[in-house]
């Protein structure tokens, strides 16, 4: 992915507040643990908000408008633009829907075309609520897991076909892949379409961390992947992860395809209501207004994925570590350590570093941490201190 705006990203500072003053957020990640634990495992960034963001939201509260949220056209054209600017994707505005976030948004279509006990598909290791919103559904769930060379990871579509001939209904695609990195190539995706289009299987694209690839990296928005991908699938996308907003509750739901739109219509209109007007109005201005902003952080975040590599060297604990083409997920493989118990407790008890566990993610997933580097040096830093002092 090439940087829109290279320009202007040493015209933008990209900062993180003293370890005190993010201690005084209100936000999950700053209240789960007791103050001297140093959470990692969530899924937001540190940064502070961008500009714009922060202008519009301020203007809202200056101007007493915090109520429901109703027509807002500036939000499917923002998506249009930023998907055709970033990623070469035309994206009818009246093709998009919006929902409160995207696991309501899964959640949703999904209700639409299956009934208590049918198989959706997953590929392990995977975003552990994708287990949540299948346990919601009443579904049963199938795992094809990822295939893994050397911590490169990428589809098994031996095992996705076997899969899809017991009767899977939907497969809920992870794209990029949450918490390995990995990105798909535009073959592979056109691959898996015509696979699900063989099986009758929808492919729910969960394409919330798509903003956020590296720029040696390419992306390709799964129903760009063909016209058959626009025919068997349905993406959910966010500005909520590459912005920095997830806790004001938007997402996006795009269909292509005549017989995929005639889901989408299905939805009830609550799904639409019950996203927040602050969150569909600041992604709006993040789409629109918030570029240069997103390609600085693409670049921090580029050079903290290195400095962690860094670190993790000099442990000289043997601790494998590849840098992710996506997102802002270290994903530390700790197999050759022999662990034994509980390691996300004793990483709390004996290092004072909270880290999501590789279990969590699915069995594939065992021996291995997610740690969030997308924060100040100095955090990155002491972080891997207290995990090195743990294993030591």
């Amino acid at each position: 992915m090439k940087l829109l705006y290279p320009s202007s990203v040493s015209e933008i500072k990209i900062s993180v507040p003293p370890l005190a003053k993010l201690q005084s957020r209100w936000s999950e990640k700053w209240r789960a643990f007791d103050p001297e634990i140093l959470p990692m495992p969530f899924a937001v960034m540190d940064y502070e908000l961008a500009a714009p963001i922060k202008a519009t939201l301020t203007s809202l509260i200056e101007n007493s408008d915090a109520g429901y949220l109703g027509k807002i056209p500036e939000l499917p054209e923002g998506l249009a633009h930023f998907a055709k600017a970033r990623w070469g994707w035309d994206i009818n505005p009246s093709q998009v829907k919006i929902a409160p976030d995207v696991g309501v948004g899964v959640i949703e279509i999904a209700r639409l075309i299956t009934k208590p006990g049918d198989k959706i598909l997953i590929n392990t290791p995977v975003y552990y609520n994708f287990y949540n919103w299948i346990s919601e559904l009443h579904c049963t769930l199938v795992d094809a897991p990822l295939k893994e060379n050397n911590l490169r990871y990428e589809l098994d579509f031996a095992a996705i076909e076997a899969s899809y001939a017991t009767g899977v209904k939907v497969h809920i695609l992870c794209n990029p892949h949450n918490p390995v990195g990995a990105l798909f190539t535009k073959s592979e995706l056109a691959e898996l379409a015509e696979l699900a289009k063989k099986y009758g299987v929808l492919i729910a694209s969960d394409e919330i961390h798509a903003p956020l690839v590296y720029r040696e990296n390419t992306f390709t928005p799964f129903l760009d992947a063909s016209e058959t991908a626009r025919e068997v699938g349905i993406a959910f996308l966010s500005a909520t992860k590459a912005f920095n907003i997830a806790g004001l509750k938007c997402a996006q739901i795009v269909a292509q395809s005549d017989q995929m739109l005639k889901i989408t219509e299905r939805l009830p209109l609550a799904v639409h209501s019950r996203a927040s007007l602050f969150g569909a109005v600041a992604s709006s201005v993040a789409y629109k207004e918030c570029g240069p902003w997103l390609d600085a952080v693409i670049v921090e975040l580029d050079s903290s994925r290195k400095y962690l590599k860094e670190l993790i060297d000099k442990t000289k604990l043997n601790i494998k570590y590849r840098e992710p083409d996506a997102s802002y997920f270290g994903w530390l493989d700790l197999r050759e350590l022999h662990l034994e118990g509980d390691i996300a407790n004793r990483f709390i008890s004996e290092g004072k570093i909270a880290v999501a566990p590789g279990n969590y993610y699915g069995p594939s997933g065992t021996g291995f941490i997610r740690m969030n580097f997308a924060t100040s040096r100095e955090l990155i830093t002491e972080a891997v201190t207290r995990i090195a002092k743990t294993l030591s």
